[in-house]
């Protein structure tokens, strides 16, 4: 989908999981640890891996310049992190929020748990990134809001509506 408006999706979660998984990763264990913790991995090892497949991206093509970040910046020191790596290479057009309740994120990420195979996908690593994100993430989005760059979305409602509401962002804010 956001190919179309000429977008590259970029998952940091999915990026550290994949790191986590490579043969002779040097930081495959720590990755592991903080993921299953619910914490938030250094932003070191976080931006190193999102500046690296942006590069590979632009390397393959020069007009894939355009990129979907999805789960970063997680906390300030992610934040400042970006902002001293990517100033003066990277734009933040805006923040596309999915805003949900606790318990309904709760019961996605346990049903997506029986599939997904993934370390935190259980009750006890889905409050602990709960508290985390209360604590850590949720004063960046309020700084994003302040700017003005936070487009927030109901996550709450059916896959459908959900999807509606991106495509009118992404339509609107190409």
């Amino acid at each position: 989908m956001f190919q179309k408006y000429g977008y590259t999706h970029l998952s940091a979660g999915d990026l550290l999981r994949d790191e986590r998984k490579r043969p002779g990763s040097q930081y495959g264990e720590l990755i592991e640890n903080y993921i299953k913790e619910g914490e938030i991995v250094p932003v070191e090892i976080t931006i190193s891996l999102l500046k690296r497949a942006m590069d590979q991206t632009m390397a393959a093509n020069s007009q894939k310049n355009k990129f979907l970040i999805d789960g970063f910046p997680r906390n300030e020191d992610n934040l400042q992190g970006w902002n001293k790596t990517m100033d003066g290479k990277a734009d933040v057009s805006f923040v596309l929020f999915f805003d949900c309740d606790n318990e309904i994120c709760i019961g996605r990420c346990l049903e997506r748990g029986k599939s997904s195979g993934r370390s935190d996908d259980n009750r006890e690593s889905l409050e602990k990134r709960i508290h985390t994100y209360l604590q850590s993430t949720k004063p960046i989005i309020d700084l994003y809001e302040r700017m003005g760059k936070v487009r927030k979305v109901d996550a709450s409602r059916s896959v459908d509506e959900v999807f509606e509401k991106v495509v009118q962002i992404f339509d609107k804010e190409g």
